[in-house]
Protein backbone atom coordinates (compact mmCIF):
# COMPACT_ATOMS: atom_id res chain seq x y z
CA UNK A 1 0.00 0.00 0.00
CA UNK A 2 1.48 3.36 -1.06
CA UNK A 3 1.19 6.71 0.70
CA UNK A 4 -1.71 8.01 -1.40
CA UNK A 5 -3.55 4.69 -1.30
CA UNK A 6 -3.25 4.87 2.50
CA UNK A 7 -4.69 8.39 2.60
CA UNK A 8 -7.54 7.61 0.21
CA UNK A 9 -8.48 4.37 1.95
CA UNK A 10 -8.45 5.50 5.58
CA UNK A 11 -8.60 9.29 5.78
CA UNK A 12 -10.12 10.90 2.66
CA UNK A 13 -13.69 12.15 3.04
CA UNK A 14 -15.87 14.69 1.18
CA UNK A 15 -15.57 18.27 2.49
CA UNK A 16 -18.13 19.10 5.18
CA UNK A 17 -18.90 21.80 7.72
CA UNK A 18 -16.30 24.56 7.80
CA UNK A 19 -14.04 22.63 5.38
CA UNK A 20 -14.54 24.05 1.89
CA UNK A 21 -11.62 22.11 0.41
CA UNK A 22 -10.14 19.19 2.28
CA UNK A 23 -7.91 16.14 1.82
CA UNK A 24 -6.32 15.87 -1.63
CA UNK A 25 -5.06 19.38 -2.43
CA UNK A 26 -1.98 21.39 -1.47
CA UNK A 27 -3.90 23.39 1.14
CA UNK A 28 -7.19 22.96 2.95
CA UNK A 29 -9.67 25.84 2.88
CA UNK A 30 -11.74 26.62 5.96
CA UNK A 31 -14.64 29.04 6.30
CA UNK A 32 -15.29 30.16 9.89
CA UNK A 33 -18.57 31.85 10.76
CA UNK A 34 -18.70 35.63 10.14
CA UNK A 35 -17.38 37.66 13.06
CA UNK A 36 -15.66 34.72 14.77
CA UNK A 37 -11.97 34.30 15.60
CA UNK A 38 -9.99 31.17 14.83
CA UNK A 39 -8.62 29.14 17.73
CA UNK A 40 -5.72 26.86 16.74
CA UNK A 41 -3.82 24.26 18.76
CA UNK A 42 -1.36 21.42 18.04
CA UNK A 43 -0.46 18.34 20.06
CA UNK A 44 1.93 15.50 19.33
CA UNK A 45 1.73 11.92 20.62
CA UNK A 46 4.93 9.88 20.46
CA UNK A 47 5.05 6.14 21.03
CA UNK A 48 6.88 5.30 24.25
CA UNK A 49 6.48 8.83 25.55
CA UNK A 50 2.73 9.44 25.44
CA UNK A 51 1.34 5.96 24.87
CA UNK A 52 2.32 2.33 25.17
CA UNK A 53 3.05 0.20 22.11
CA UNK A 54 0.32 -2.20 23.26
CA UNK A 55 -2.48 0.38 23.22
CA UNK A 56 -5.58 -0.44 21.17
CA UNK A 57 -5.21 1.61 17.95
CA UNK A 58 -8.94 2.50 18.02
CA UNK A 59 -8.46 4.07 21.46
CA UNK A 60 -5.26 5.75 20.32
CA UNK A 61 -7.10 7.36 17.40
CA UNK A 62 -9.69 8.65 19.85
CA UNK A 63 -7.13 10.04 22.27
CA UNK A 64 -5.01 11.68 19.57
CA UNK A 65 -7.92 13.93 18.65
CA UNK A 66 -9.37 14.18 22.17
CA UNK A 67 -6.29 15.89 23.60
CA UNK A 68 -6.52 18.55 20.88
CA UNK A 69 -10.26 19.08 21.29
CA UNK A 70 -9.55 19.53 25.00
CA UNK A 71 -7.42 22.58 24.16
CA UNK A 72 -10.34 24.07 22.23
CA UNK A 73 -12.59 23.35 25.22
CA UNK A 74 -10.23 25.26 27.50
CA UNK A 75 -10.60 28.28 25.21
CA UNK A 76 -14.39 27.96 24.89
CA UNK A 77 -14.05 27.33 21.15
CA UNK A 78 -16.31 25.33 18.85
CA UNK A 79 -14.39 22.75 16.75
CA UNK A 80 -14.22 23.38 13.00
CA UNK A 81 -11.65 20.97 11.53
CA UNK A 82 -8.28 19.32 12.10
CA UNK A 83 -5.18 18.18 10.24
CA UNK A 84 -3.21 14.98 10.84
CA UNK A 85 0.53 14.44 10.39
CA UNK A 86 1.27 10.75 10.82
CA UNK A 87 4.63 8.95 10.87
CA UNK A 88 4.33 5.16 10.56
CA UNK A 89 6.95 2.40 10.70
CA UNK A 90 4.97 0.68 7.92
CA UNK A 91 1.59 0.90 6.19
CA UNK A 92 -0.17 -1.73 8.30
CA UNK A 93 -3.86 -2.10 7.43
CA UNK A 94 -4.54 -4.02 10.65
CA UNK A 95 -3.42 -0.95 12.62
CA UNK A 96 -4.67 1.81 10.31
CA UNK A 97 -8.25 0.58 10.07
CA UNK A 98 -9.07 0.75 13.82
CA UNK A 99 -6.92 3.86 14.32
CA UNK A 100 -8.79 5.77 11.64
CA UNK A 101 -12.17 4.53 12.97
CA UNK A 102 -11.40 5.77 16.49
CA UNK A 103 -10.08 9.08 15.19
CA UNK A 104 -12.96 9.77 12.82
CA UNK A 105 -15.68 8.57 15.21
CA UNK A 106 -14.68 11.29 17.69
CA UNK A 107 -14.33 13.78 14.83
CA UNK A 108 -17.89 13.02 13.74
CA UNK A 109 -19.17 13.31 17.32
CA UNK A 110 -17.84 16.88 17.46
CA UNK A 111 -18.56 17.83 13.84
CA UNK A 112 -14.83 18.37 13.34
CA UNK A 113 -13.81 16.97 9.92
CA UNK A 114 -10.30 16.02 8.85
CA UNK A 115 -9.09 18.72 6.46
CA UNK A 116 -5.69 17.37 5.42
CA UNK A 117 -2.19 16.60 6.68
CA UNK A 118 0.81 14.44 5.83
CA UNK A 119 2.09 10.88 6.12
CA UNK A 120 5.65 9.57 6.18
CA UNK A 121 7.67 6.53 7.23
CA UNK A 122 9.31 6.70 10.65
CA UNK A 123 8.81 5.90 14.34
CA UNK A 124 5.12 6.08 15.26
CA UNK A 125 4.28 9.75 15.81
CA UNK A 126 0.87 11.42 15.64
CA UNK A 127 0.64 15.20 15.34
CA UNK A 128 -2.76 16.89 15.11
CA UNK A 129 -3.57 20.56 14.62
CA UNK A 130 -7.13 21.49 15.46
CA UNK A 131 -9.05 24.59 14.38
CA UNK A 132 -12.00 26.13 16.20
CA UNK A 133 -13.94 29.36 16.39
CA UNK A 134 -14.92 31.59 19.29
CA UNK A 135 -16.56 35.01 19.57
CA UNK A 136 -13.85 37.68 19.87
CA UNK A 137 -15.13 38.89 23.26
CA UNK A 138 -15.69 35.46 24.85
CA UNK A 139 -12.57 33.26 24.75
CA UNK A 140 -11.55 31.66 28.03
CA UNK A 141 -7.92 32.67 28.57
CA UNK A 142 -5.35 31.87 31.23
CA UNK A 143 -4.58 35.47 32.14
CA UNK A 144 -8.08 36.55 33.17
CA UNK A 145 -8.44 34.98 36.64
CA UNK A 146 -9.39 37.54 39.29
CA UNK A 147 -9.00 37.57 43.09
CA UNK A 148 -12.22 36.38 44.67
CA UNK A 149 -13.03 34.00 41.80
CA UNK A 150 -14.19 30.51 42.67
CA UNK A 151 -11.95 27.71 41.41
CA UNK A 152 -13.57 24.67 39.75
CA UNK A 153 -12.61 21.38 38.14
CA UNK A 154 -14.81 19.42 35.74
CA UNK A 155 -15.53 15.69 35.79
CA UNK A 156 -13.09 13.51 37.70
CA UNK A 157 -9.32 13.68 38.10
CA UNK A 158 -6.69 11.13 39.11
CA UNK A 159 -7.84 7.92 37.44
CA UNK A 160 -5.49 8.21 34.46
CA UNK A 161 -2.51 8.45 36.79
CA UNK A 162 -3.79 5.47 38.78
CA UNK A 163 -3.99 3.42 35.58
CA UNK A 164 -0.40 4.38 34.80
CA UNK A 165 0.70 3.16 38.24
CA UNK A 166 -0.92 -0.21 37.52
CA UNK A 167 0.93 -0.41 34.20
CA UNK A 168 4.15 0.45 36.03
CA UNK A 169 3.51 -2.36 38.50
CA UNK A 170 3.42 -0.14 41.59
CA UNK A 171 -0.31 -0.74 42.25
CA UNK A 172 -2.81 -3.51 41.60
CA UNK A 173 -6.57 -3.22 41.11
CA UNK A 174 -9.47 -5.57 40.61
CA UNK A 175 -10.21 -6.19 36.93
CA UNK A 176 -13.35 -4.03 36.77
CA UNK A 177 -11.70 -1.12 38.58
CA UNK A 178 -8.66 -1.29 36.30
CA UNK A 179 -10.88 -1.34 33.21
CA UNK A 180 -12.56 1.86 34.40
CA UNK A 181 -9.39 3.81 35.18
CA UNK A 182 -7.68 2.53 32.03
CA UNK A 183 -10.57 3.92 29.97
CA UNK A 184 -9.99 7.33 31.56
CA UNK A 185 -6.32 7.20 30.49
CA UNK A 186 -6.84 5.83 26.98
CA UNK A 187 -10.15 7.47 25.98
CA UNK A 188 -10.48 10.84 27.73
CA UNK A 189 -13.59 12.95 27.19
CA UNK A 190 -12.85 16.43 25.81
CA UNK A 191 -15.10 18.92 27.62
CA UNK A 192 -15.99 20.92 24.53
CA UNK A 193 -19.66 21.45 25.45
CA UNK A 194 -18.73 22.74 28.90
CA UNK A 195 -16.11 25.12 27.53
CA UNK A 196 -18.64 26.64 25.14
CA UNK A 197 -21.30 26.83 27.89
CA UNK A 198 -18.86 28.76 30.11
CA UNK A 199 -18.42 31.59 27.60
CA UNK A 200 -19.30 34.86 29.29
CA UNK A 201 -19.35 33.14 32.71
CA UNK A 202 -15.84 31.86 33.46
CA UNK A 203 -12.86 34.20 33.59
CA UNK A 204 -9.96 31.79 32.97
CA UNK A 205 -9.53 28.12 32.07
CA UNK A 206 -6.97 25.47 31.21
CA UNK A 207 -7.20 21.76 30.53
CA UNK A 208 -5.55 19.26 32.87
CA UNK A 209 -2.85 17.51 30.87
CA UNK A 210 0.21 17.73 33.14
CA UNK A 211 -1.52 17.64 36.55
CA UNK A 212 -4.21 19.78 38.18
CA UNK A 213 -1.86 21.86 40.34
CA UNK A 214 0.82 22.16 37.66
CA UNK A 215 -1.70 23.41 35.12
CA UNK A 216 -3.34 25.69 37.68
CA UNK A 217 0.07 27.32 38.16
CA UNK A 218 -0.09 28.46 34.50
CA UNK A 219 -3.32 30.35 35.25
CA UNK A 220 -1.86 31.89 38.40
CA UNK A 221 1.36 32.95 36.71
CA UNK A 222 -0.46 34.45 33.73
CA UNK A 223 -2.99 36.24 35.96
CA UNK A 224 -0.45 37.44 38.57
CA UNK A 225 -2.46 36.03 41.45
CA UNK A 226 -2.55 33.06 43.84
CA UNK A 227 -5.01 30.40 44.93
CA UNK A 228 -6.19 28.36 47.88
CA UNK A 229 -7.23 24.77 47.17
CA UNK A 230 -9.29 22.81 49.68
CA UNK A 231 -7.89 19.32 49.05
CA UNK A 232 -10.74 17.70 50.99
CA UNK A 233 -12.53 17.56 47.62
CA UNK A 234 -10.33 14.57 46.76
CA UNK A 235 -12.02 12.50 49.48
CA UNK A 236 -15.48 14.07 49.78
CA UNK A 237 -16.72 15.00 46.31
CA UNK A 238 -17.61 13.49 42.96
CA UNK A 239 -14.45 14.99 41.44
CA UNK A 240 -12.66 11.69 42.17
CA UNK A 241 -13.80 8.10 41.69
CA UNK A 242 -14.65 5.61 44.42
CA UNK A 243 -11.60 3.61 43.34
CA UNK A 244 -9.27 6.53 43.89
CA UNK A 245 -10.82 7.35 47.28
CA UNK A 246 -9.89 3.86 48.49
CA UNK A 247 -6.16 4.50 47.97
CA UNK A 248 -3.84 5.53 50.80
CA UNK A 249 -4.50 9.27 51.30
CA UNK A 250 -1.06 10.45 50.17
CA UNK A 251 -1.31 8.46 46.93
CA UNK A 252 -4.90 9.59 46.30
CA UNK A 253 -3.80 13.21 46.66
CA UNK A 254 -0.84 12.71 44.36
CA UNK A 255 -2.97 11.07 41.65
CA UNK A 256 -5.70 13.72 41.82
CA UNK A 257 -3.51 16.81 42.18
CA UNK A 258 -0.41 15.91 40.19
CA UNK A 259 -1.35 12.93 38.01
CA UNK A 260 -2.19 14.57 34.71
CA UNK A 261 -3.64 13.04 31.52
CA UNK A 262 -7.17 13.79 32.79
CA UNK A 263 -8.14 16.35 30.13
CA UNK A 264 -10.67 17.92 32.46
CA UNK A 265 -11.04 21.70 32.73
CA UNK A 266 -9.80 23.81 35.62
CA UNK A 267 -11.49 27.20 35.51
CA UNK A 268 -12.29 30.27 37.55
CA UNK A 269 -15.53 32.22 37.76
CA UNK A 270 -16.93 35.00 39.99
CA UNK A 271 -18.60 33.83 43.19
CA UNK A 272 -21.72 35.67 42.00
CA UNK A 273 -21.85 33.32 39.00
CA UNK A 274 -22.26 30.06 40.94
CA UNK A 275 -25.79 29.48 39.66
CA UNK A 276 -24.68 30.22 36.10
CA UNK A 277 -21.76 27.78 36.44
CA UNK A 278 -24.10 25.03 37.60
CA UNK A 279 -26.49 25.82 34.74
CA UNK A 280 -23.57 25.49 32.30
CA UNK A 281 -22.65 22.16 33.89
CA UNK A 282 -26.21 20.87 33.49
CA UNK A 283 -26.61 22.07 29.91
CA UNK A 284 -23.32 20.44 28.91
CA UNK A 285 -24.01 17.30 30.99
CA UNK A 286 -20.63 17.75 32.67
CA UNK A 287 -20.40 17.84 36.48
CA UNK A 288 -18.17 20.48 38.04
CA UNK A 289 -16.79 20.77 41.58
CA UNK A 290 -15.75 23.93 43.39
CA UNK A 291 -12.30 23.24 44.89
CA UNK A 292 -11.04 26.60 46.12
CA UNK A 293 -10.64 30.25 45.30
CA UNK A 294 -8.34 32.73 43.59
CA UNK A 295 -6.35 35.02 45.93
CA UNK A 296 -4.70 38.38 45.43
CA UNK A 297 -1.62 37.09 47.26
CA UNK A 298 0.69 35.17 44.91
CA UNK A 299 1.40 31.50 45.54
CA UNK A 300 -0.57 28.31 45.90
CA UNK A 301 -1.93 27.32 49.31
CA UNK A 302 -3.21 23.79 49.93
CA UNK A 303 -5.50 23.05 52.88
CA UNK A 304 -6.26 19.65 54.39
CA UNK A 305 -9.68 18.45 55.62
CA UNK A 306 -9.27 20.42 58.85
CA UNK A 307 -8.38 23.64 57.04
CA UNK A 308 -4.70 23.39 57.98
CA UNK A 309 -1.83 23.91 55.52
CA UNK A 310 -0.98 20.68 53.70
CA UNK A 311 2.71 19.84 53.85
CA UNK A 312 2.75 17.17 51.13
CA UNK A 313 4.54 18.41 48.02
CA UNK A 314 3.37 17.80 44.47
CA UNK A 315 5.07 18.00 41.11
CA UNK A 316 3.81 18.26 37.55
CA UNK A 317 4.73 16.50 34.34
CA UNK A 318 7.46 18.17 32.28
CA UNK A 319 8.76 16.60 29.05
CA UNK A 320 12.27 17.93 29.63
CA UNK A 321 12.58 17.72 33.42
Amino acid sequence: MGEFDLINRYFKRPPTGAVVLGVGDDCALLQPSPGMRLAISSDMLVEGRHFLSTVDPFKLGHKALAVNLSDLAACGAKPLAFTLALALPRADAAWLEPFSRGLLALADAHACPLAGGDTTRGPLNICITVFGEVPPDQPLLRHRAQPGDDLYVSGQVGDARLALEVFRGTRSLAADAFTAVRARMEQPTPRVALGMALRGIAHAAIDVSDGLLGDLHHILNASNCGATVDTVFVFSSDATSATLKQLPPALALDCALAGGDDYELVFTAPAAARSAVQAAARSSQTPVTRIGQIDAEPGLRLLDAAGRPLTQRFGAFDHFA
